[in-house]
């Protein structure tokens, strides 16, 4: 498994690294695999960087991908449902969804989610829909709302069934909202009320969540600084860039501080 330590990720999305260099640290074969991976690295001139480094937002393509699980921890649950949306340039080019084969479902889960067994026990096998959404991904940024949680659970379940870790880009919209959006809360279901992004949504499932996320990823890039070109440009102010200061709750609604639960 090939995995670009922090280091080789800051210089590839920057300045980028020497050829020479580059070519020592990663032979031939080392390069085909993290291009298969979904790290979308091509030499410009005299050195390798991320395309997203030289490319603009406007014709980069995103996949906003969201995940209902049977838990919160890959080495332990898996993923139940993954519902996935590409766009470019503002357009919706395509969709993906799919229910995953899963017999345990806690009644927890079942009523957050409405996914039951009964659901889960027809679909197709992970290692299926794995692939199959490892085709439909590519090498598009991977988008989520609280993206490290979605990223995270969908390259364990990627090498769960053989394949490897993921290596795309990534940005997440909760990181993004914050910087362009000021609002009380961040949470997917209450900036779909706030900011009416989809009027039909059906929160905790995982295609209608991707479509709302998507949404929301078109209103910020509409409102981000005219200062931002490029794709790392605006990776780096959804981390970087100064958060919008939140309004006062009232005080009935103290008590309702978002939670670790509330980004999903």
């Amino acid at each position: 498994m090939n995995v670009l330590d922090p280091k080789i990720l800051h210089r590839l999305s920057k300045n980028g690294i020497p050829k020479e260099e580059f070519e020592t640290l990663f032979d031939d074969t080392q390069r085909q695999l993290l291009q298969a991976q979904g790290a979308n690295i091509i030499l410009d001139d005299t050195h390798y960087k991320f395309r997203s480094a030289l490319l603009s937002v406007k014709d980069t393509l995103f996949c906003i991908v969201d995940i209902e699980t049977n838990g919160s921890k890959p080495s332990k649950h898996q993923i139940i449902e993954i519902g996935a949306v590409k766009m470019q340039n503002a357009k919706i080019i395509s969709t993906f969804e799919s229910l995953v084969y899963c017999t345990e479902i806690s009644e927890q889960i079942q009523d957050i989610t409405g996914i039951t067994s009964e659901d889960t026990i027809k679909a197709p096998a992970l290692t299926k829909v794995m692939r199959d959404f490892r085709l439909f991904l590519g090498d598009a940024v991977f988008v989520g709302h609280d993206a490290k949680f979605d990223y995270n659970f969908v390259s364990a379940m990627m090498e769960r069934v053989g394949l490897s870790a993921l290596q795309n880009r990534s940005l997440c919209t909760i990181d993004l909202a914050e910087r362009t959006i000021e609002s009380e809360r961040y949470g997917l279901a209450y900036l779909n009320e706030e900011l009416e992004l989809y009027k039909d949504a059906t929160h905790h499932r995982a295609l209608s969540d991707a479509i709302t996320t998507t949404k929301l990823l078109k209103r910020t890039l509409a409102i981000i600084p005219e200062t931002i070109h490029t794709t790392e440009e605006l990776i780096a102010f959804s981390k970087e860039g100064k958060r919008l200061k939140r309004p006062k709750l009232k005080k009935e609604d103290k008590t309702e501080e978002i939670d670790k639960g509330e980004g999903k």
